[in-house]
């Protein structure tokens, strides 16, 4: 009897509670990393990286990295705060379904929007490889990340849930050792494609499932503190960890740099504003990265609905992210280089100012149509 108990003491204390009621942080923190996207996609697709000046990479450019952690980051938290608590309930396959179903959604637009990208840049039988898995785009590649993931990771919530809370923590590294170790010694039985889905490629611009998977678990974990934590007083406690864990990863960049002495730190910061060790990724690239998205996150969840509200375009654009990704990519490529044909007609501050027009276009643009919908109803 006394077992028993212990048993379901457990049982209940492993049980995640429900959420009662949106996190509007969560949709201002998403919002932060696509607009840091869309002005990254405005420079580097109007403009080019090459042709930065100083200024422009360190720190504006620099700063748009924190933008796909924080996008995959959130992701986790999102599945974990919206789907892990209902996992094992009677309408849990249905909830399965409608995420897969979402990640075939997201995988039509990833190919629509790949045609798009590279329709002012490719020639059509580059396009055609592209669509059948023979090359990648590059703009638009992190869609083909989320498509892939929405189809496979709904099947391992429930593992991950059963799994004891010391093997969650340490998965994360675990598999990130795994990844890097089969991306530089694995062939994959030379199909190059198969390998960049997987763990990336230095030949092909990917998001790896297995090398990002570390970056979703690390979401699944504070959205899981955030549904123990984030309506109790133990909110501020829960806050400055996130951002702790943040700020000690910055200082390991940092402190990376100094000792790998093979340039200022200055020059460590440009070379991740060129995106050096991004695809795929290296250590100091990811400390930097990741380190951001975390301190971003812990405003966002400081700020909490106040900030939301007063941020209302980011989080606009944060609660219909692919609608935003939609957007603002057919505007850079199917608007600016296929139509206006504006590859390098601007200068820097111009483009700059295109890229933080565009964010609120795109703002604008899910608020019109939220009223038209409205309107139907």
């Amino acid at each position: 009897m006394q077992g028993k108990a212990i048993c379901q003491r457990l049982a209940e204390r492993a049980q995640l509670p429900r959420a009662e009621g949106r996190i509007e942080a969560i949709d201002l923190a998403r919002g932060i990393a696509i607009a840091l996207m869309i002005v990254s996609h405005a420079v580097s697709g109007l403009y080019g990286i090459r042709q930065l000046p100083d200024w422009g990479l360190v720190p504006i450019h620099l700063l748009t990295k924190f933008s796909s952690s924080l996008f995959i980051v959130v992701f986790g938290i999102a599945l974990a705060v919206a789907f892990l608590p209902r996992v094992g309930d009677a309408d849990w396959p249905r909830r399965r379904l409608k995420l897969m179903l979402r990640g075939l959604e997201v995988l039509f637009w990833y190919k629509v929007l790949t045609v798009v990208e590279m329709l002012p840049l490719h020639a059509s039988e580059d396009i055609l490889d592209a669509l059948l898995y023979q090359r990648f785009p590059i703009w638009v590649e992190i869609l083909g990340f989320y498509a892939i993931a929405l189809l496979w990771l709904p099947w391992v919530l429930p593992l991950w849930q059963r799994l004891p809370l010391w093997t969650r923590l340490l998965l994360p590294v675990v598999i990130a050792l795994v990844a890097s170790w089969l991306e530089r010694h694995v062939t994959f039985w030379g199909i190059e494609p198969l390998k960049a889905i997987l763990v990336e490629d230095a030949e092909h611009y990917t998001w790896g499932q297995l090398s990002r998977l570390p970056l979703v678990m690390v979401g699944l974990l504070i959205g899981e503190a955030l549904l123990r934590g984030y309506w109790t007083p133990q909110r501020r406690r829960l806050v400055l960890a996130i951002a702790g864990a943040g700020g000690l990863l910055l200082l390991a960049f940092f402190v990376l740099a100094l000792v790998a002495a093979e340039g200022t730190t200055h020059d460590a910061l440009v070379a991740v504003a060129r995106n050096v060790g991004k695809h795929p990724p290296e250590l100091a690239f990811m400390l930097f990265s990741l380190g951001g998205a975390l301190v971003i996150l812990a405003l966002c969840l400081q700020g909490g609905s106040a900030a939301a509200r007063w941020l209302k375009p980011l989080t606009l654009i944060g609660g219909d992210a692919l609608k935003a990704f939609v957007f603002h990519i057919v505007v850079i490529f199917g608007v600016f280089r296929y139509l206006l044909e504006a590859w390098q007609v601007y200068p820097y501050p111009q483009v700059l100012g295109i890229g933080v027009a565009l964010v609120l276009a795109t703002a604008g643009w899910i608020a019109l149509t939220r009223w038209f919908k409205e309107q139907r109803t």
